[in-house]
């Protein structure tokens, strides 16, 4: 076999399966399964969706992840891959079907200018720098309590 077939054959791979990006790591599925049949995932599902929902997927993604892992059965694989485009699917289906929000093509010219003077004498007293202010005085009285010899 020349060097020409032997990259044909790499290229028809990567072909193959050039959604391979798509699947998670194995022990994603299975915490996703366990999260899905856990007694507060289920009490979560009846709060949301005011059912169960149906978790059997996950189980069939993380069995045919492994067998992915194990042998790169392509049965496998595109199982995953047809789960996982249908979850995206969902979960994108708000963001298409949006009409009162007009996408952008660039951000605002002024996205990066300075608050407004107000804004900035507010965030001198809040809670966050005040946070900060604590954090900054705990990270000095540390580094004060190490010795350094030269």
């Amino acid at each position: 076999m020349s060097q020409n077939d032997s990259k044909k054959e790499e290229t028809k791979e990567v072909d193959k399966f050039k959604d391979e990006w798509m699947i998670r790591p194995c022990w994603i599925y299975r915490d996703e399964y366990d999260e899905c049949t856990c007694w507060k995932g289920r009490f979560h599902q009846y709060f949301i969706f005011g059912h169960q929902i149906e978790c059997s997927a996950w189980k069939e993604d993380y069995e045919n992840c492994k067998i992915w892992e194990e042998n790169r059965s392509e049965d496998a694989y595109n199982a995953i891959i047809e789960n996982e485009t249908e979850r995206r699917r969902k979960r994108l289906r708000a963001h298409f079907a949006n009409i009162v929000w007009k996408k952008r093509d660039k951000p605002p010219e002024n996205w990066n200018s300075p608050l407004p003077d107000w804004m900035q004498e507010n965030m001198k007293v809040s809670l966050l720098e005040q946070v900060k202010k604590e954090e900054l005085i705990k990270q000095k009285s540390m580094m004060e309590k190490y010795c350094t010899i030269m």
